[in-house]
């Protein structure tokens, strides 16, 4: 777990981040997206690890048919057009449910409507969607001028503790899962959370022996680095971070540590870099961890009254905004990091478009991956590199992941 001296941040949230923000280095140009990059964009469909559309059509109240997808709707960070315009060609449709479910036990009932509101999205646009439930499904869909569209549980509160629940999960489509969200279980530690697992217990190394039998990713995204490391110890497939990014690039309990990040690339696996600001710029990550010190304290002080907990934490926030410095250049030294400490075979695109308040400069939407690509070709990447970072390492993961699903299952 990641602890904070909580008095010193304390004293420090109660400071404006004018200080902070000032260490920002310098803005560098927009990027110009050449002919170039849209030659290899083309040719090399985006595979993202993480979208949250799903959660954000549920959180509306308004029910799936009251949207028209095929149109602009710029409510969300994604529809059908823009994931044309970004050049998407598959896609795992997080099935998020709030760890808050735990305690009303509809976790499993809540994450079953999610995946059928994929379903039934993914059969409202038959010429735009087709459901993958494997790599080969992945060739076929995007074969056919269509987005495979893969369904990703994002928190392991969703099974219940129970091995067949997450074996129901897998036949209703399921390809990874997020061991912990926000909240720690009994079995797997979260990064956001108090540890009680000791990172990953007995049961929780079932889980993943289980999901390895199956063919499920494991994604490590959101678990606490004693987790990581135990995980990656048990493990006989490749892991994934659906969404996640370099911590030395970023200080944040959310991120991947250098020793992590050699140890996935010994297991093969792929860290998918996340766009949240939080996550991805310095200052933007040092606010999110004073903002979590803040809300714990006005918690704390208010106890009996979280309304007013809520308001001081919204005039703290309204204090101490985002630096408004992230941009495209902080995605890409995320990468960068990536390449140099793990190598290029692993690292991918996680967006998480969708379900985060705020995203870079040049990276609004889902429209602009063809960014990504101009900048890695202005930073000296190869075609061939560009197209493992797009979508091709995380094919390769889930092939190898499918390849020990068969041996584990003889």
């Amino acid at each position: 777990m990641y602890r904070l001296n909580v008095m010193v941040l304390g004293l420090i949230g109660l400071l404006p981040l004018g200080v902070l923000a000032q260490e920002t280095t310098a803005s560098k140009p927009p990027i110009r997206v050449s002919d170039r990059a849209r030659a290899i964009h083309q040719n090399a469909p985006v595979v993202d690890g993480h979208n949250d559309l799903p959660w954000a059509i549920r959180e509306t109240e308004r029910t799936l048919a009251q949207f028209d997808l095929s149109t602009s709707q710029p409510q969300f960070h994604t529809d059908i057009p823009r994931l044309r315009q970004g050049g998407v060609g598959a896609q795992f449709w997080s099935v998020f449910v709030p760890t808050s479910t735990s305690a009303k036990g509809n976790s499993l009932t809540t994450t079953l409507e999610q995946i059928d509101l994929v379903k039934r999205m993914v059969a409202a646009y038959p010429t735009t969607f087709g459901l993958a439930g494997s790599t080969a499904d992945i060739e076929r869909i995007c074969g056919e001028g269509k987005i495979a569209s893969l369904i990703g549980v994002e928190g392991g509160h969703s099974i219940e503790n129970s091995l067949n629940v997450l074996r129901q999960l897998y036949k209703q489509g399921a390809r990874y899962m997020t061991l912990t969200h926000s909240m720690s279980l009994p079995w797997a530690d979260s990064c956001s959370d108090e540890e009680i697992s000791g990172g990953l217990s007995a049961f929780g190394e079932e889980v993943v022996r289980e999901m390895n039998r199956m063919g499920m990713i494991v994604d490590l995204s959101h678990v606490s680095p004693a987790c990581m490391r135990q995980a990656l110890t048990v493990t006989k497939a490749p892991v994934m971070f659906s969404h996640s990014s370099a911590r030395k690039v970023a200080d944040h309990p959310r991120n991947v540590p250098d020793d992590v990040l050699k140890l996935t690339a010994e297991n093969g696996g792929v860290v998918m870099i996340n766009f949240f600001p939080d996550f991805v710029n310095a200052v933007d990550a040092r606010r999110s961890l004073l903002r979590s010190t803040m809300r714990k304290r006005f918690n704390q002080e208010f106890s009996e009254d979280l309304e007013r907990a809520d308001g001081e934490l919204r005039k703290w926030e309204q204090a101490n905004p985002r630096s408004d410095a992230c941009d495209i250049h902080d995605v890409l030294d995320h990468i960068d990091h990536v390449v140099k400490v793990a190598g290029i075979d692993h690292v991918g695109l996680g967006s998480d478009y969708d379900g985060v308040p705020a995203l870079p400069k040049q990276l609004g939407d889902v429209s602009t991956y063809p960014v990504i690509t101009q900048g890695m070709l202005d930073r000296g990447y190869t075609e061939e590199q560009i197209r493992k970072v797009l979508g091709g390492n995380i094919l390769r993961v889930f092939r190898q992941v499918e390849k020990v699903s068969q041996t584990l299952s003889q």
